[in-house]
């Protein structure tokens, strides 16, 4: 680092070339020296707590200067609660059991050649995140529990709280032994680009960005890209649902923190219980001061009373955008089908819930909803590493394709294969003085 607390920028492919190489060794890091440095991070972060707070201030002074928007000024706090909430995952990730060396498979291929299929770092991460500073803990953590090098490039709106966070976590690693390039801050937005060519030294790119932002980070990089990139998702009230419930649900689905991913954008309605259900959620919604784009016939029941309707029908426009505020669709539907079709059809695969007290009905709707997440009776901003058990995340995956929702640790290793032999050749094989025995012990 220099003397001001920023990274020096060797040309970056050559500084990923190092990583890469630096990779290797973290990947050899035992459980026990990664936890004592994850505690070690945990105290760090409490002990610097007044400089964090400082920092972040400066940002959100900044922001406001800048009149960034409300939902980006929302991501940007990083107050004492969010330090004690990214302390507490640190905590809870040092606690959960190491994700190297797990063995998935064990098989005797013959009585003296042994097969073991084992999890494994995948080596280097680069994560391009939002203005969230919490993400950047969380990122890093994981990473380094997983025995991976991270490249973390975060919004420049962040700027100052990123810089004294990474900072925190690399001094912390470094002083206990871990290589330098076990974390390594990008700030310039310049630095996208050529990160996107270093296809020899980073294994993974994690971006968390608008649907534009990751579409064109798939689309000028020759690494593998696991992520998602809008997060429209849906409740859908159903006919047996128990609508004092699902009033509650619908509301925390929207209003517990809007700015993230996992908040509800659409509301579906069973036309049987439209009339019963709908009044009673626009008082709960003008509480919270909700506004509503409805289409035709849900104006038809609710009407102008409470003036939280927006002019004009809802249609498809509405339905693809991710508001990230305190606005939400909602649309009747005639039936289950028809509500999995909207959500399949407009919905970003990220969450999306069912409130019925029918069993088959929640089935039907889970089965058929195409999404990473699919609830019964539940809000969906439980998609979240940290409510999962994951020890936070370090991003949601809606692809289908090594790992899908909340990235967690399991997310963050791949496997390789082990060979135990006693002199084996194939020719035996081959020519028949030798056979396979296939014999599975794990």
């Amino acid at each position: 680092m220099t003397e001001n607390g920023v990274y020096e920028i060797a040309p970056l492919r050559a500084q990923a070339r190092k990583v890469k190489n630096d990779s290797y060794v973290l990947s050899t890091v035992s459980i026990d020296k990664r936890n004592e440095i994850l505690k070690g991070i945990a105290e760090a972060l409490m002990d610097k707590a007044d400089e964090i707070l400082a920092a972040n201030a400066r940002d959100l002074k900044d922001g406001e200067a800048a009149g960034l928007p409300s939902p980006i000024m929302k991501r940007l706090v990083f107050d004492e609660k969010k330090l004690d909430g990214v302390v507490l995952g640190l905590r809870d990730l040092y606690k959960l059991p190491d994700p190297i060396g797990k063995v998935l498979l064990e098989r005797e291929l013959d009585e003296d050649l042994l097969l073991k299929q084992v999890t494994c770092p995948i080596g280097v991460i680069g994560v391009i995140f939002e203005s969230r500073p919490d993400a950047l803990v969380q990122i890093a953590s994981l990473c380094l529990k997983s025995g991976n090098c991270a490249i973390l490039k975060g919004g420049s709106e962040a700027k100052h709280t990123n810089r004294i966070l990474a900072e925190i976590i690399h001094d912390t690693g470094v002083k206990h032994g871990l290589p330098d390039g076990f974390l390594t801050l990008l700030e310039l937005r310049s630095e996208i680009d050529e990160l996107l060519k270093c296809s020899g030294s980073i294994d993974l790119i994690i971006p968390r960005g608008s649907n534009d932002f990751v579409r064109y980070i798939m689309d000028n990089s020759d690494i593998p890209v696991m992520g998602h990139s809008d997060g429209i998702c849906h409740v859908y009230v159903d006919k047996a649902a128990d609508l004092e419930e699902a009033v509650k649900i619908a509301v925390d689905s929207k209003t517990q923190y809007v700015a993230a991913c996992n908040t509800a954008e659409t509301l579906l309605v069973h036309e049987d219980v439209a009339g019963a259900f709908l009044p009673n959620l626009q008082k709960a919604l003008l509480q919270k001061d909700v506004v509503i784009h409805a289409t035709e016939d849900v104006r038809a029941i609710v009407g102008e009373a409470y003036g939280n309707l927006c002019e004009g029908v809802a249609g498809e426009a509405n339905f693809k955008t991710e508001y990230s505020d305190y606005v939400i669709n909602i649309k009747i539907v005639r039936d289950l089908e028809e509500a999995v079709q909207h959500i399949n059809t407009y919905g970003s695969h990220h969450t999306d819930a069912i409130i019925t007290e029918d069993g088959k009905a929640a089935e039907d709707f889970m089965n058929g909803v195409d999404s990473a997440g699919v609830y019964q009776n539940a809000s969906t901003r439980f998609a979240d590493g940290f409510r999962y058990g994951f020890g936070a995340e370090v991003g949601i995956s809606t692809g289908k394709l090594h790992a899908r929702g909340p990235v967690g640790l399991e997310g963050l290793v791949t496997y390789k294969y082990k060979l135990y032999g006693h002199g084996n050749v194939v020719d035996d094989y081959a020519e028949g003085r030798k056979s396979f025995k296939f014999k599975n012990i794990l």
